[in-house]
Parts: C-alpha cells; structure tokens; sequence
C-alpha cells in the first residue's frame, strides 16, 4: 500500500486538473476577477519555484552531478530529440487536429523535465535517485532560458517572445529559485518538516494557472476550434510520443553502457515533460486568449506519462526481483 500512495495523489490531482479545465471552460473568470487572479497565480508560481530551490540540496547536487553521461543524455532527449520530433510532429498532425493543438503537441517537446513524478518513479524502481534530482532541477533551471529561445525559434506564428516576456520568465522562475537555493540553510529544515503541507501549495498553483487559462480560453471562443476527431487524435499522437520516447531511451541507456540505476532516471527523466514548468511558461509566452488550446497537449501528456510511470514501475520491480 505504502509503494502505490504516490500514484494514488498523482492520479486524484489528475482529477483535479480535469474538474478545474472544466470549470474554467464552463464558468470562466473575466475582467476584474481575472485579473486578480492572475496576479495571484504569478506569485503562487513564483513560491512553487522558490520551494523547488529550497528542497534541492547541496549534497544531493554533488552526488548527482557524478555521472554526467547521464545529464548530457537527459538535456539530449529534452531539448534535442524531443523538438525535432516535436517539428514533425505538428506537421504530421495539424491537417488532423488544426492548428491550435499542432502548436500545443510542439510546444509539449520544448519545456523541460518534470521534478517531482521524475523522483518518486526512479526511487520506487530501484534508480539512481540522487541523480534524477539534479538531472529534473537542472532541466528546469535550463529550461528557463532554452524554452523560451525555442519556442521564439520554432514557434514564431504563436509566440511572443520578446525581451520583456524572457525578463518575466526569468523573473517568475529562476529568480525564485536560486532565492530559494540561497535561503535553503534558513528555511531548508521548515520545508521538509512541512514538505506534505507544501506539497498542496505547489498543486494549487498549476491548479490555478489551469483555471485560468482556461477562462481565458473560453472567454476567447477557442473550443470552438477543436472537433472531439481532433481531440482524440491529439491523445494518441501524445501517447505514441511517450511510447516512442520510453523505447528509444531504454536503447540509447543500454547503448551507452549505463548502470541499472543510470538507465531507470534516464527512462523517466528524459521521457517526462513538466505541467509546473510548462503551463505557466505558456501563460507568459501566448496570447491568453490561444493558451487554453495550447496547453491541451502538455496536459494530455501529463495524465498518460503518469499511467505510463506507474506502470513502467511495476515491470521494473518485477525485473529487478526475478
């Protein structure tokens, strides 16, 4: 019971991300009410981020930064392999979905590995635990910087991205953190008495940038645009994506020569995309009223890389005890 707790707060925050969408699309905030809460949203992000550089701890850096075959193969997969397929595979798919969610498939293969499912899944498999911290974290603070260049480069038609939207991200992601890394030796043993208390802190966050964007969305008309064909489509183009992923990481690890532990943060790390990273990423990089659409995709791949984590879990276990 205590192995599978995990998944199961995984699987109930899918629900709530699901029920909020809805919401969002069904009773959207507007105008004042809007704008407060995005106000609010900004700086609940910017306390997940912070919390993010408070739990990473030094010693856990040093450790993980060892094998850095493992680091280079891991920003390899996200920030390499990934946007190239990313850009064949909104080509392949915008006659089938159109043109929102084709945007939205390749803005899922430009942000960065997620932090917390990345850890959980590779220590309860048996992997390099120590390693898929640093590996998720240096994703993150990497991807501050690399997904916004990215998505100005591949996504120019969608994106605005200026100086003052990379400021914003700068500001709303990385500044929390390393204020976070640098107060980490006065709020670092309060974070981890309180970790399971914050832990709903960070949820309501992507909880609330989820409600809006889709307010926004609805307010702009955007579900319109979509046919249950293209929604559907959209979910097996995510799932083959995760699949193809899953498959080509276990070859390049093997390939590679990579201890057991190397390859299980490999399989999980290189394979994850974050909601916390990428939802308010978008938020400052689309027009508000396209975000909604946009992020479908990221949400999709979000659910199915949690199913497909769990699962992955249980035949890892089971190939480590025959």
């Amino acid at each position: 019971m205590h192995a599978r707790s995990p998944l199961l707060r995984f699987d109930l925050f899918v629900v709530a991300l699901l029920t909020v969408a809805l919401v969002g699309s069904l009773l959207p905030a507007a105008g004042g009410t809007y704008k407060v809460l995005h106000d609010v949203a900004m700086v609940a992000i910017a306390l997940l981020f912070f919390l993010y550089g408070v739990r990473l701890s030094a010693a856990e850096t040093i450790a993980g930064l060892v094998n850095w075959r493992l680091h280079v193969a891991i920003l390899a997969a996200t920030f390499v392999l990934f946007p190239l397929a990313g850009l064949g595979l909104r080509a392949l798919a915008e006659p089938v979905v159109g043109v929102g969610l084709a945007a939205g498939l390749l803005l899922l293969c430009l942000v960065p590995t997620t932090v917390q499912s990345n850890v959980v899944y590779t220590r309860m498999a048996g992997g390099d635990t120590a390693a898929a911290v640093v590996a998720a974290s240096l994703s993150s603070m990497i991807g501050v910087f690399l997904t916004p260049a990215l998505v100005g480069l591949l996504m120019s038609t969608h994106a605005t991205v200026s100086v003052h939207s990379v400021v914003r991200v700068v500001v709303q992601f990385l500044v929390p953190f390393v204020l976070g890394q640098l107060l980490r030796p006065l709020f670092g043993a309060w974070v981890t008495r309180n970790d399971p208390w914050l832990r709903h802190v960070d949820r309501s966050s992507i909880l609330l940038v989820v409600f809006l964007a889709f307010s926004a969305g609805a307010t702009a008309g955007v579900w319109s645009r979509v046919s249950g064909w293209g929604m559907a489509a959209a979910v097996g183009l995510c799932l083959a994506l995760l699949i193809a992923a899953c498959a080509l990481l276990v070859g390049l690890g093997r390939a590679l020569g990579m201890s057991r532990p190397a390859r299980i943060a490999l399989l999980f790390c290189g394979s994850n995309k974050s909601l916390a990273t990428g939802l308010p990423m978008a938020s400052v990089l689309f027009p508000a009223r396209d975000v909604a659409l946009i992020v479908v995709p990221l949400m999709i791949y979000h659910q199915l890389q949690i199913v497909v984590g769990g699962l992955l879990v249980g035949r890892l276990n089971r190939g480590r005890h025959q």
